[in-house]
């Protein structure tokens, strides 16, 4: 009897194949855990992001609320400080009733107009500057100019002709002066120059 010798098969091959696919499979979820990373990380700096935006809206707002809450107290400080001198019978300036401009004609508007134009004339023009230099001539033909130096002049004299001066007075002067009387000089300045009146002297002509 002949004895068949069965060949050895040689296992590197095949554990060889099976560490390739573990190689592989582990490239595989190296790249997956990568990109999950950098979706990750791209996400986290988005809503770092919109926290620092939210965070500098909410620092605007509450610094704008502050501002807002201040101007109403010294508007409350002001109203009670004139509400008091008016039922003291104190010597403190009270607004008179505004001038209706727009029903007035002729000589109606002539003591108004005449109170006004000594307001502009002794007050606004030597006092401020910049601000009444665009003022044309023909302001008295302007209602819109009529209402705005009729507040602006009562505002004025509220303001500097109350008698005593404590903070709530000086903050709402300082209101004014930067705020209120360059807002209604330019409404003034821009109805002036460019109706076609005369511009007022020194104004350029550009402009008008």
């Amino acid at each position: 009897m002949e004895l068949t010798m069965t060949p050895n098969h040689d296992p590197l091959p095949a554990v060889l194949d099976q560490l390739a696919a573990c190689r592989d499979q582990h490239t595989a979820l190296d790249t997956r855990e990568t990109a999950h990373h950098a979706a990750l990380a791209a996400q986290l700096d988005q809503l770092a992001g919109m926290i620092t935006t939210i965070s500098r809206t909410l620092a605007e707002d509450t610094a704008a609320l502050a501002r807002l809450d201040a101007l109403d107290r010294q508007v409350t400080e002001l109203t009670h400080r004139l509400t008091t001198a008016e039922h003291s019978g104190g010597d403190g300036y009270r607004p008179r009733p505004a001038p209706p401009w727009w029903r007035l004609a002729g000589d109606e508007r002539r003591t108004p107009l005449t109170e006004l134009r000594e307001w502009v004339d002794r007050v606004y023009r030597p006092g401020y500057g910049h601000l009444a230099a665009p003022l044309g001539p023909c302001w008295p033909e302007h209602d819109l100019c009529l209402y705005g130096l009729d507040i602006a002049s009562q505002l004025w004299a509220a303001l500097y002709l109350g008698g005593a001066r404590d903070t709530s007075v000086l903050s709402a002067q300082a209101e004014y002066q930067a705020r209120i009387l360059p807002a209604l000089a330019a409404q003034l300045a821009a109805e002036t120059t460019r109706c076609g009146h005369h511009p007022p002297a020194g104004y350029p002509r550009s402009m008008a």
